[in-house]
């Protein structure tokens, strides 16, 4: 899927594909790494009235990477398995020689080349046990657990709980009890760290394969956090990480809370909600489970781009009768080569890894 590359870092831009790798050596003990990254979208498309768009196909989007127009790798629509270009290619040829389309296009969809992929998303479901959950805990824990058992058997399911702490309660399973257990053993505690633990827990989520989101329940600003807002929004658009926050309406009297919820959700293709009551929860809850199920996943391998900063995304659809759509993604992320050994497992910012 990815190649992994050692190049002079002052020599080669990021992106730019060597024809020979032989030679090069490294010159000192730790040598510098670009990944070539095969960036991955989460597609939300919606019509004028809301509602969402399906049955759309690769020839349907146009991607744009800095003003490059760039060619789509893999595409899938809602919870397929996603499929190389070819294989679309491959399944019209057989449709139109047989004169029926095939029953299950997710059958035996993925080719070689990402045979690692897999079906649905990957949920981390981020709650806040601060001191701010005192009132309506058991109400909160009820909406998750509903929305838990309510995700497609394709999804996996991570829970993570915080106040100063991040607690990793359940690690990623498709195993729904485990993750309601998780749940309901819970217990409301200290202060709150929202964007410490988004952090470590969007680090998580960046080493797997495929759609990663986090869905973050929130009652109240964070008052504990030393990494700032803008630096974890940024991170999880170059990890290609969607974000959703489900906060209730004390958090909405937080100006401050509000306007980063809102740009954070938006930066990163998500969604944010604020909840009067208890009834409003299960309802964000079930509205970001219907996002998930009608989301799009679009990947493709940059051009060379001299560019090493901030690299701008631009996704749009090509008919003119879908020109009044609305589409939700990330909005563009930026390249971080790190400097590392063979020994090192680190993985770049914003890659895929293989």
């Amino acid at each position: 899927m990815l190649r992994m590359i050692l190049l002079p870092l002052i020599l080669i831009p990021l992106g730019a594909i060597p024809g020979d790798e032989t030679g090069i050596a490294a010159q000192e003990n730790h040598d510098f790494r670009v990944v070539v990254n095969m960036v991955q979208l989460n597609v939300a498309v919606t019509d004028k009235n809301g509602n969402y768009v399906t049955g759309l196909r690769p020839e349907d989007f146009a991607i744009a990477e800095d003003g490059i127009v760039e060619k789509m790798a893999t595409f899938a629509e809602g919870n397929e398995a996603a499929r190389s270009l070819r294989e679309f290619a491959d399944q019209d040829s057989s449709a139109t020689a047989s004169g029926d389309l095939a029953k299950n296009p997710s059958e035996g969809a993925l080719g070689s080349s990402f045979e690692a992929q897999v079906r649905g998303s990957n949920v981390f479901v981020l709650f806040d046990t601060s001191n701010y959950m005192y009132r309506g805990f058991v109400f909160a824990q009820d909406a998750i657990t509903e929305f838990v058992r309510s995700l497609e058997t394709a999804d996996r399911i991570a829970l993570y709980s915080y106040s100063r702490d991040l607690s990793r309660a359940a690690l990623l399973t498709s195993d729904r009890s485990q993750v309601v257990r998780a749940v309901r053993s819970t217990v409301a505690g200290d202060e709150a760290a929202l964007y410490n633990a988004l952090l470590l827990t969007l680090k998580d989520a960046a080493q797997i394969k495929g759609r990663k989101v986090v869905v973050v329940f929130s009652n109240g600003p964070d008052n504990s956090s030393v990494v700032p807002p803008e630096d974890v929004a940024e991170f999880a658009q170059s990890a290609g990480v969607s974000i959703y926050m489900i906060s209730t309406q004390k958090a909405r009297l937080e100006p401050v809370s509000t306007a980063v919820f809102d740009r954070m959700t938006a930066a990163t293709g998500g969604k944010a909600y604020f909840a009067k009551d208890w009834k409003d929860e299960h309802r964000a809850f079930a509205s970001v489970r219907d996002d998930l199920a009608h989301l799009y996943s679009l990947s493709y391998y940059p051009k060379p781009n001299a560019n090493r900063g901030w690299r701008a995304i631009k996704v749009s659809l090509v008919s003119d009768q879908l020109k009044k759509c609305k589409l939700r993604t990330r909005n563009g992320y930026r390249p971080q080569p790190s400097r590392f050994s063979d020994d090192d497992k680190t993985t770049l910012s914003g890659v895929v890894p293989e």
